[in-house]
């Protein structure tokens, strides 16, 4: 089977010696998508400031507060309390949207690998990652924790959801949206979680953004946007290869108008998203289905420039 048109659990498993060189940390490199912002609510892990006291016998010196204790006249040092670690959600888009790609992979493949990535990389670093996994009809819930295990088993469920994907599925009007996955983890959700969203966002509108809103009040969030270059541009398409990973058609492109419709409403729903995310503090990451995946959250995330000059963290 095609792994660029379907993924597999050797592929999502091997992911975990590449997830490397990227972070979701506060912390940012310069060059991060994710350096500037506004500082997070969640504090990552390491020790974090509580209060001042004053000094006791048999407190560290080296955590006297000399600007204070001179303003005082008295010694006082600065208390500690060890931050705990977060929990994270990656939610993860199966749905017939997805099962498209003209380049290296299909975007499916893309967010099933930004997904694993993530996963891997979270529990490299000592927190906790569940998921989100939905397609067309059903969604699958798993709770945050820090077994390789219990992450190899939801990449299995992820597996399944990914091979279950084809052309020949067609469409049903009850079908899930986005809207209905993330009203599924809200009623999860607690409060100073990390929620990661690999998605290509289609059918995103104003249920949408107030679920995400809602979310946000308590949690962090970043977008994965995953997309195609046909979403983007057809001009260098002279003629597309159809393909649901056994069969082949060749095709001509879109002809006369019909193109330029097609580009413009793909154009204005990305812009449309993007505008939505940056209004209200969301992160946004492009993830592409012409590019190695690991290497697209190394450049975005670790601040790492292109291939020659990366360095592993």
């Amino acid at each position: 089977m095609n792994t660029g048109v379907y993924t597999n659990l050797k592929r999502l498993a091997g992911l975990r010696y590449r997830a490397h060189g990227f972070s979701y940390l506060p912390s940012q490199p310069v060059r991060s998508v994710l350096a500037g912002r506004k500082r997070s609510r969640l504090r990552g892990r390491g020790l974090d400031f509580d209060e001042l006291r004053h000094y006791r016998p048999g407190d560290d010196i080296r955590t006297m507060d000399w600007r204070v204790t001179r303003r005082m006249g008295s010694p006082f040092v600065r208390v500690y309390t060890e931050e705990k670690d977060r929990p994270v959600w990656v939610v993860v888009d199966q749905r017939l949207s997805m099962f498209f790609g003209s380049q290296r992979q299909m975007k499916s493949v893309a967010a099933a690998d930004a997904a694993a990535l993530t996963a891997w990389r979270v529990i490299g670093v000592g927190d906790r990652v569940g998921a989100l996994l939905f397609n067309d009809t059903q969604q699958r819930y798993v709770r945050p924790g820090r077994s390789p295990d219990s992450l190899m088993g939801w990449l299995e469920q992820l597996v399944v959801m990914n091979e279950g994907l084809g052309a020949a599925q067609g469409s049903s009007p009850e079908q899930m949206g986005l809207d209905t996955a993330l009203q599924t983890l809200q009623r999860h959700l607690s409060h100073d979680g990390l929620i990661i969203i690999v998605s290509d966002f289609e059918g995103w509108n104003d249920r949408c953004l107030n679920r995400l809103k809602d979310i946000r009040h308590h949690n962090d969030i970043i977008a994965a946007l995953v997309t195609d270059p046909l979403e983007h541009s057809v001009e260098s398409a002279n003629q597309l290869v159809v393909s649901d990973g056994y069969y082949q058609l060749a095709v001509d492109t879109v002809k006369g108008d019909t193109k330029d419709r097609y580009l413009q409403a793909s154009r204005q729903r990305i812009a449309n998203l993007t505008e939505d995310l940056r209004r209200h503090g969301v992160p946004l990451v492009g993830v592409t289905t012409a590019e190695d995946v690991a290497a697209q959250l190394q450049r975005q995330l670790g601040g790492q420039r292109p291939a020659g000059n990366e360095r592993r963290r």
